[in-house]
């Protein structure tokens, strides 16, 4: 009889932690609700840049658009919830996550040592880069070659950090000028108040491919990086969530199907 007490003992005890392993994988450990949260009330708040093309941005009649808008609305469906579209100030993004205004990033959102600190990610789903473009016939093509230029970027990017992660380049410039946004950096590029733009690779190709003959991509870029889901940090519960759909969208080519349709071919990376 104290045998099987002995056993049952050690089965309960390996029962609870499993239970407790599982409990942390799924981020329902140390009272995180946040899938949870979003289940309850019923939606998915994006926060987004929404003059990002092509990854969320307005399109003609003013409705938000773009292809992690596409993926994200997929998602919120297979969870059983509506995406709702919040636009905000990408500078104070982490204070409107931090806040509950937002409950993810999803905008062409790259990962870095410095955003992990502040963000929980999900897995890497694009590569990209950070590339120099300049008018249509400028002489720039490498980095050297912005000595003494204007260089345009948008203020709180990856492209800043980017740039900043490179201080004698930085330091030959006669101006670094800083944007709310990308397009409005393109625009003054176009017109020439500033001879170059640094700028996401994604965003960048899509917007001079519009406006054939204006613009020209440098040689020369300044970093590789990878795109991310941004989520409050420790909410592992509602990443975990997102990551297992967004690989079953991979796995049955629903994802493939929605970068086809904005980029012509499937560039999402493996999963």
């Amino acid at each position: 009889m104290k045998a099987w007490s002995a056993v049952l003992v050690l089965f309960l005890v390996a029962a609870v932690a499993f239970a407790g392993g599982s409990a942390e994988s799924s981020g329902a450990a140390n009272g995180d609700n946040s899938l949870s949260y979003v289940k309850e009330k019923g939606e998915l708040v994006l926060g987004l840049d929404d003059s990002f093309p092509p990854m969320g941005f307005r399109g003609e009649n003013g409705e938000i658009v773009g292809f992690d808008i596409d993926l994200a609305t997929e998602v919120a469906d297979r969870m059983g919830v509506k995406l709702r579209l919040q636009p905000i100030d990408w500078d104070a993004k982490v204070l409107d996550l931090n806040s509950k205004d937002i409950d993810v990033i999803w905008n062409g959102l790259t990962i870095t040592d410095d955003r992990k600190q502040q963000i929980t990610f999900s897995k890497p789903y694009i590569a990209n880069r950070q590339i120099v473009i300049v008018q249509a016939g400028s002489a720039i093509a490498t980095k050297a070659d912005l000595d003494g230029k204007v260089v345009g970027l948008q203020l709180g990017s990856s492209a800043q950090d980017a740039v900043e992660a490179e201080p004698e380049v930085l330091a030959s410039f006669s101006k670094l000028a800083r944007y709310q946004d990308n397009v409005q950096a393109l625009l003054d590029l176009g017109v020439g108040r500033i001879d170059a733009v640094v700028v996401d690779e994604i965003l960048g190709r899509y917007y001079i491919a519009q406006k054939p003959g204006m613009y020209a991509v440098a040689k020369e870029y300044f970093a590789e990086e990878e795109y991310g889901v941004g989520f409050r940090k420790g909410d592992i519960a509602l990443r975990n969530r997102v990551d297992a759909i967004l690989d079953e969208m991979v796995a049955d080519g629903t994802a493939k199907k929605i970068s086809v349709k904005w980029f012509g071919e499937d560039i999402l990376l493996p999963r």
